[in-house]
């Protein structure tokens, strides 16, 4: 493990303490927990992007032809609004 010391604004400082009682945890497990979130998002963002990269419309394209076009079962119609 790793020692991490933090200046927070108080008001930011404050919110963390309320969440992480909230949560039932102590603000460490609370802070961790958030930069794995962080973390995660961040590098699913570059894969996704990554991923784009090697995309083909043609393909894409392609694909979505092969897709019957029937209507939806009535469990999966959209909810009017």
């Amino acid at each position: 493990m790793s020692l991490l010391n933090v200046q927070l604004p108080d008001s930011l400082y404050r919110g963390l303490q309320e969440l992480a009682t909230r949560d039932g945890i102590s603000i460490d497990q609370f802070v961790a927990l958030a930069v794995a979130e962080k973390i995660s998002a961040l590098t699913t963002e570059r894969y996704l992007q990554e991923r784009a990269k090697r995309g083909n419309r043609s393909n894409y394209e392609a694909v979505l032809a092969k897709v019957p076009d029937v209507e939806p079962e009535p469990r999966d119609h959209l909810p009017s609004a």
